[in-house]
């Protein structure tokens, strides 16, 4: 389905503000939403999509009409409590019209990551009294669903479109660019050049889990120190922290992005109460969602430096370059933690980064096997 069309179905449902967090499978649609509205009160980036919600609902409660929120299908669980204890006809009865992404549809080759969540999407929308209508890439008209989701945002309750692989098109497609000097690739090969045998990995979902993972490919090292977070975008502090705790002993390296940081943000604080003196938090910064299209962040205007200060990490360096990083990487050594280190990126990755050839649970056992092996 063309994408104007699609933008023209929104509107027809009283749609003029949109939000919500990014997926590659929404790629058309969030960069048709750039090209008219950029950042603006008209289209906000989400820090996740329970927090697009509200935002939606606040819109509601000041315009009486319905915004659009945006995510790929695992957003929903972050949405749910919100659906459920805000939007719900039993409670404010305040309705949001939702473009959903669906990644690991049944029959549908996708990452693992993906294939549960895939399999519950529409039964989880039935479950949440949310109508919805499939788009694919037969779809050509939704006119058949245009009445009935009329009646439903009326009576304040929440539709939803769920967007299959390739469903849309936009011609007009968005370039992101970033004038930092070094790539992603290239700060994980300095990092991971810089810690030894005894010290693990956890790595966040996206292309940066698979960056380590080709990197510990051309090294011949293994991946018993790498815990490659697939999913669960956000947490993987929260994991590298409950790992730090129970394993004094070793150092616990977090290689997180600046999306799935702000995700979650409530988790550093988290880190800064409760002091692990082994953990070391490392936030790759290029401003944007690059992963899944390269959309903006807020992390640009963000100082994440002061702010992990704040919440109580006990040092904290930003590098915007390789002799900045190094240095860094240096001093940390001597230091005790948790120490924050913000890794400025631009928005280069290579087309050809292949993915783990390992499943999720043989990377579970290798990493286990890892963290139980005396040092």
């Amino acid at each position: 389905m063309e994408i104007n069309d699609f933008m023209s179905v929104l509107e027809e449902l009283g749609a003029n503000s949109f939000t919500g967090v990014p997926d590659s499978l929404l790629s058309p649609f969030c960069d048709c939403i750039m090209q008219r509205y950029g950042v603006s009160s008209k289209h906000i980036v989400a820090s996740n999509e329970g927090a697009a919600v509200g935002l939606a609902a606040g819109h509601y409660l000041a315009t009486s009409r319905p915004a659009v929120v945006y995510m790929q299908n695992s957003g929903l669980g972050n949405a749910v409590n919100p659906i459920c204890s805000l939007l719900h006809e039993k409670v404010y009865n305040i309705p949001v019209i939702f473009v959903i992404g669906w990644r690991g549809e049944p029959g549908v080759k996708d990452e693992p990551q993906h294939a549960f969540q895939g399999e519950v999407t529409l039964p989880l929308l039935d479950c949440l009294e949310i109508s919805y209508a499939v788009i694919s890439e037969e779809t050509q008209d939704l006119t058949p669903h245009i009445h009935s989701f009329r009646k439903h945002i009326k009576s304040g309750r929440s539709v939803a479109f769920v967007v299959r692989k390739s469903a849309l098109k936009n011609n007009n497609k968005m370039e992101y660019v970033s004038n930092a000097e070094m790539s992603r690739e290239q700060i994980l090969n300095l990092i991971i050049n810089a810690f030894d045998e005894n010290d693990v990995f956890v790595c966040t979902t996206g292309k940066l889990s698979r960056e380590v993972f080709e990197i510990r490919e051309r090294r011949g090292d293994g991946h018993g120190r790498d815990f490659l977070t697939v999913g669960s975008m956000g947490h993987s502090i929260a994991i590298a922290h409950g790992i730090a705790l129970a394993k004094p002993e070793r150092r616990i390296l977090c290689l997180d992005g600046d999306g799935a940081a702000i995700m979650h943000l409530g988790s550093l604080a988290v880190v800064g109460v409760n002091h692990p003196s082994n953990l070391v938090h490392v936030v790759i910064n290029n401003g944007a969602h690059e992963t899944v299209g390269g959309i903006p962040v807020v992390s640009s205007n963000l100082n994440l430096c002061e702010i992990a200060l704040n919440l109580g990490y006990r040092h904290s360096f930003r590098a915007t370059n390789k002799s900045e990083l190094s240095g860094a990487l240096s001093r940390i050594k001597y230091l005790c933690g948790p120490i924050f280190i913000e890794a400025i990126s631009n928005l280069e990755s290579r087309e050809n980064l292949g993915r783990p050839t390992t499943t999720p649970i043989q990377n579970k056992g290798d990493f286990m096997n890892c963290l139980a092996k005396e040092i």
